[in-house]
């Protein structure tokens, strides 16, 4: 699992909280945050990989999200049927390959075959790797990959047990970014980011502008990023 150590960040990680916050203190129903953080997704997959981003992953539904009401799940699941059909010919056509982690077992079956269309529709694509986290708990992710080792009944190293998780072959995380004003992991690549740099917003998702990113990658910058070794 490579990592950058200097200048940009190779790959970057956002947790993309508070959809719902914005819409309440806006006195609107939840799916209009939702609604409105899909929009500013949009717009900023566009701007990370104009920045010169390789690897970019979104955490768009956890495991423990799947426990939420049924009318906000029915509403999240449209907006991924409506990304799936409407938003995969621009990734191919800006050589963006797309990638989905997480137990699709646990989504509705229409939307695990849009999502298996997708990745092959887009597996040529050579410019940069867009991954969503949908019904993903890392976890959750580590004790499958635990279970895929005791099955072959010998010892691994770090590089072994990396590729038996579902981000088999992804870089290791740089940066990882969270909004909405929370400052935890949430169960999100907890192996990938092992090294990563932290990067809190208070603001909510649907608010966090192209500045904003901008500005955690010029933090980025700044780091001393010395993997546990003497500074030098």
């Amino acid at each position: 699992m490579a990592t950058s150590d200097m200048g940009a960040p190779y790959h970057v990680g956002i947790i993309m909280d508070g959809n719902g916050r914005w819409a309440k203190r806006r006195l609107l129903p939840r799916l209009a945050g939702h609604r409105a953080g899909m929009k500013r997704m949009l717009s900023l997959i566009e701007h990370a990989f104009d920045t010169g981003i390789k690897e970019l992953t979104l955490f768009a539904l956890s495991t423990e999200n799947l426990s939420r009401p049924k009318e906000e799940l029915d509403g999240l699941f449209d907006l991924f049927r409506l990304y799936f059909t409407q938003h995969i010919t621009p990734l191919c056509e800006k050589g963006i390959r797309l990638r989905v982690i997480g137990d699709r077992t646990l989504i509705p079956a229409d939307i695990a075959r849009l999502i298996a269309e997708a990745e092959e529709k887009t597996k040529g694509g050579e410019r940069a790797l867009l991954t969503f986290a949908i019904g993903y708990g890392g976890q959750q992710d580590i004790v499958a990959a635990c279970n895929k080792a005791v099955s072959e009944g010998k010892p691994q190293t770090l590089e072994s047990f990396a590729e038996k998780l579902s981000t088999g072959g992804m870089s290791a995380m740089d940066l990882l970014i969270r909004t909405g004003g929370e400052m935890r992991l949430s169960n999100f690549l907890l192996f990938e980011a092992a090294y990563a740099e932290l990067w809190f917003s208070e603001k909510m998702f649907p608010a966090f502008s192209d500045e904003d990113f901008d500005e955690a990658i010029r933090d980025y910058r700044t780091r001393d990023r010395r993997f546990g070794k003497l500074r030098k």
